[in-house]
């Protein structure tokens, strides 16, 4: 029972679309035709609010420059207009590739009104990675910036026509003169709550990245838990957001950018890649108040033992998931960083199940919290039947769970393959206690989870073997204090291949360029023999518990 919710009243509720249901728990609630933009830019363009700060860019040469409701949406039309002149409309994907810059915020309001489909993409993705996505789901027109895209022009996109940017090329259209050439009259065609509004490509435990479909509903099934992992506070007056993590992802876009718009206030962003210092610089420049952190960052933020004496930070509140936060780096942030740490669980296919919220109820520190309100979650064993308090099962929730997904795009199978019974599965395993809180204990499958990201393997071994030097490969999850995790391959060289460190940096820096950097291997291990399975397959549960017992063994030679 969600008991930590009988202190909000029923206009609060309401706000957090919620409606009480049987039991004393909650229901999760928003009308038919609820939308993306509508739930955000749109509700901001009355008299009092249309010439709020929207959007604040530092731009890579430090200049800063800002964006109202208004004018987001002025940019957001022009462009939409632009795209229905070329044919697109209602279902059609068209792909965002502009990294954290304004274009990705107002592309995606610029989508919504046409109804059609945001795809969004990685500027981090390689070459191997974005075919994959653009082909698989045959866009034909995306949005992208010179410095991202110039590296691919020459790459296969059959299905593509259209290239929008900035200071484009020969054959692109001009990205920034669609958003200025803003039509005298304009018509949105809409799409409603179930209609699909974002495919987003994810590593799972085989194969090469899914699209994963979500429809309008998504942002307002998120509204509860977004409340309170941001604390109750998100329209603070003077509440000013940040993250650090990729727009093309859960992170920066749901947890983030588009909880900001939802509450009116602004972004601020930049394309500066993370680290400790700029972080903490450009927090205290842009007044920060509330920011998504994935625990990597926080450790890394935490090598600083008193960053109030050296900045004029604003911080008052992190949300973080995407990996197990230590109880060590939550102390830190409470006594050092002063400010509310609320960590909170789930997946992108069915998100914020399990959270915390300091603002009314006690956090635990090293637990993954409680089931946030209109979410039932249960562990299970592998026949699918509950485990008691204390026992270790699988985190599922049942079928028809509010943030779930729409479906795996074009792969009813893999779809089916996430369920087990009445429930949605998460392979991720946890103990909850007598009180209804969760604790963490790792992954029922192959799925690697590294500094937020989930990276699967079996796209890493494809690539690896790709390599003229590989006979045989297996790709694993390297337990790591900083990381969560780290990957690692496990590499038979071919005959007369010399296994070096060459060799090494070689399969390393091929993972980058093909796929991704934070999908490369950041250890490369060469054996002469792989242990095999009865049915003649690389036994990867031989390499993992090698790994761990060896992660154990170091622990206890350190104490």
């Amino acid at each position: 029972m969600s008991d930590y919710l009988e202190s909000l009243d029923p206009e609060q509720l309401a706000a957090l679309h919620l409606a009480p249901a049987k039991d004393g728990e909650y229901k999760i609630t928003w009308p038919a035709d609820y939308n993306i933009y509508r739930a955000t830019v749109g509700r901001f363009l009355g008299p009092k609010d249309r010439d709020r700060t929207a959007i604040i860019y530092e731009a890579p040469d430090g200049t800063t420059s800002r964006m109202s409701f208004a004018e987001v949406d002025a940019a957001a039309t022009g462009l939409a207009a632009a795209l229905r002149d070329l044919g697109y409309g209602k279902g059609d994907p068209v792909a965002l590739h502009t990294g954290q810059h304004p274009d990705t915020a107002i592309g995606h309001m610029a989508i919504a009104k046409i109804g059609a489909i945001a795809v969004t993409l990685s500027q981090l993705y390689g070459p191997d990675t974005l075919a994959h996505a653009l082909n698989d789901c045959r866009a034909g027109v995306i949005l992208t910036s010179r410095s991202a895209w110039e590296p691919l022009r020459d790459e296969s996109f059959p299905h593509l026509t259209h290239v929008f940017m900035r200071d484009p090329g020969a054959n692109d259209i001009d990205l920034d003169e669609a958003m200025r050439d803003v039509p005298d009259t304009f018509e949105p065609d809409f799409s409603g709550a179930d209609d699909p509004a974002l495919l987003m490509y994810t590593s799972g435990s085989t194969g090469k990245p899914k699209g994963i479909m979500h429809g309008h509903r998504v942002l307002a099934a998120y509204t509860p838990s977004i409340n309170l992992f941001f604390n109750l506070s998100l329209d603070d007056p003077d509440a000013v957001f940040w993250s650090p993590s990729d727009w093309a992802w859960v992170g920066g876009l749901l947890d983030m950018l588009f909880p900001a718009w939802m509450a009116g206030r602004p972004v601020a962003t930049s394309l500066e890649r993370f680290t400790a210092k700029y972080a903490y610089e450009f927090m205290a420049r842009h007044k920060v108040t509330h920011t998504f952190l994935a625990p990597t960052a926080i450790k890394r933020l935490a090598q600083h033992p008193m960053p109030r004496e050296e900045y004029e930070l604003a911080l008052r509140v992190i949300c973080t998931g995407g990996e197990a936060l230590a109880s060590e780096t939550l102390t830190w942030a409470e006594t050092r960083l002063g400010v509310v740490c609320n960590e909170f669980y789930g997946m992108t296919e069915v998100n914020h199940l399990i959270g915390n919220c300091a603002a009314l109820y006690e956090r635990k520190p090293g637990s993954m919290g409680q089931a946030y309100p209109g979410h039932h979650v249960l562990l299970v064993d592998g026949d699918g039947q509950e485990v008691a308090d204390g026992e270790p099962g699988e985190v599922v929730t049942p079928l028809g769970s509010p943030t779930q997904f729409l479906g795996y795009f074009n792969n009813m199978e893999k779809t089916q393959e996430m369920k087990l019974g009445a429930y949605w599965r998460t392979h991720d395993l946890a103990v909850r206690d007598a009180e209804g809180y969760f604790w963490y204990k790792g992954r029922s499958d192959d799925l690697i989870k590294s500094s937020g990201f989930r990276i699967g393997p079996a796209e890493i071994e494809e690539c690896l073997f790709s390599h003229p030097g590989v006979a045989e490969v297996a790709v694993i999850a390297k337990p790591d204090p900083d990381r969560g995790s780290i990957v690692k391959a496990v590499v038979k060289p071919r005959a007369n291949v010399t296994a070096d460190e060459a060799l090494a940096e070689a399969l390393k820096e091929h993972v980058k360029t093909r796929l991704a950097g934070y999908k490369a291997p950041r250890e490369v291990e060469f054996v002469d023999e792989f242990k095999m399975t009865s049915s003649g397959k690389i036994s990867r549960r031989a390499l993992r518990e090698a790994e761990q017992a060896s992660a154990k063994t170091n622990r206890l030679d350190t104490e």
